[in-house]
């Protein structure tokens, strides 16, 4: 049975000797293995754009192609691929732990907007021209200009998000209310 399993993923085969059949075998084992590492990763791992989360995204994808071509050995790979998981994992719950390494691994949110108005310094330190905040607004559902809006981030993963102003009471709302209240049964 270890002569099929060696013999089907070309455990002895380099990247010139691996045979397609092989290659096939190799991608069935690691896309099933990628697809139990990715769950054991964490659901926000490939929802979210960090920088922290790419990384784990490119690396584990560069790992795991060189295990299907035969251009690493295979079994070491699939192994090196766990480990990145795992360390992703860790880092992931000291991040949660502690808040100087979430923000040293993470990053920390930029404001872009304080009280309806530009901060201009964080948005040239950030690389985010007005174009690209009118741009985050529009793509989140908002208007195309600050009314209405009190702030604006550019969170950890690189999306923007918006705190709009919170509405006053006006005389007509409260009119309103008090009509209500005087026609509920007592």
């Amino acid at each position: 049975m270890e002569d099929l399993w060696h013999e089907l993923l070309g455990l002895e085969a380099d990247s010139h000797s691996i045979t397609a059949g092989q290659m096939c075998a190799r991608a069935v084992v690691v896309f099933l293995v990628a697809l139990a590492l990715l769950r054991l990763s964490g659901k926000r791992t490939f929802a979210s754009s960090s920088a922290f989360n790419m990384v784990l995204k490119i690396i584990l994808g560069a790992v795991l192609s060189r295990a299907i071509v035969a251009a690493s050995p295979f079994g070491a790979t699939l192994l090196a691929s766990a480990v990145l998981v795992l360390l992703h994992r860790l880092l992931a719950w000291a991040a949660f732990r502690s808040k100087f390494i979430g923000r040293l691994i993470k990053g920390a949110p930029v404001q872009l907007v304080k009280d309806g108005r530009y901060c201009e310094d964080n948005m040239r330190r950030a690389s985010i021209s007005h174009n690209d905040l009118l741009e985050g607004l529009r793509h989140g559902g908002h208007r195309a200009s600050l009314e209405g809006i009190d702030q604006v981030y550019l969170e950890r993963n690189g999306h923007i998000s918006v705190v709009k102003k919170k509405p006053k009471p006006g005389p007509a709302k409260q009119g309103a209310e008090a009509t209500l209240n005087t026609n509920r049964p007592q």
